[in-house]
């Protein structure tokens, strides 16, 4: 098993033929990884020390995936029918590049996917129209480093895998070429 990254740059080669590409620096690449979760519905009848211990110990757990501290997202806009106030904090989010990121995706592509329950595939509906490819877990404790036996919430999060192309084809290209299970 490769590190993603000199995967990448063995691909660069065939991906430059196969887009029909003459630049190496025109081939689509991953630019970052947006890791992100909501609090929402675990702290909706919480108060105020209640909430506080819920948010440190999914920002932990967080931290423990990304390896990287999470910053805490705030509402923009109150919204009455979701209890939801102004600067109120909603969620919590880690934007990963670098060597951090490709470590990140090594083990989601090896060791996350295949340990989640009933996994078939990733849907080639989850790259949009500017060649990101979004995945949604349901549980944090898929991961290794999240010990189950610790946690005291389990929650899903959602990790966006942002390219510089701004094409969907090219970007399922770049995603097999590296390794991705799509369905079949």
């Amino acid at each position: 098993m490769k590190p993603l990254r000199k995967k990448y740059k063995e691909a660069v080669a065939e991906l430059k033929k196969e887009l029909g590409y003459k630049n190496n620096l025109a081939v689509p690449r991953i630019k970052k990884v947006v890791v992100n979760t909501s609090f929402g519905r675990l702290v909706a009848g919480e108060t105020g020390k209640a909430a506080e211990a819920i948010y440190k110990s999914m920002t932990e757990d967080l931290a423990l995936i990304c390896g990287q501290r999470p910053v805490l997202t705030r509402a923009k806009n109150s919204i009455s029918s979701f209890k939801i106030r102004k600067g109120m904090i909603i969620g919590a989010k880690v934007t990963l590049r670098g060597q951090k990121m490709y470590d990140l995706l090594d083990r989601l592509i090896h060791i996350v996917l295949p340990r989640t329950r009933d996994f078939a595939g990733i849907d080639k509906k989850s790259v949009d129209q500017e060649g990101n490819l979004t995945i949604g877990l349901k549980e944090q404790i898929v991961f290794p480093e999240v010990s189950s036996e610790k946690v005291r919430k389990i929650f899903g999060l959602e990790i966006t895998v942002v390219t510089n192309t701004n094409n969907k084809k090219e970007a399922e290209v770049l995603f097999e070429h590296l390794g991705f299970p799509f369905k079949r």
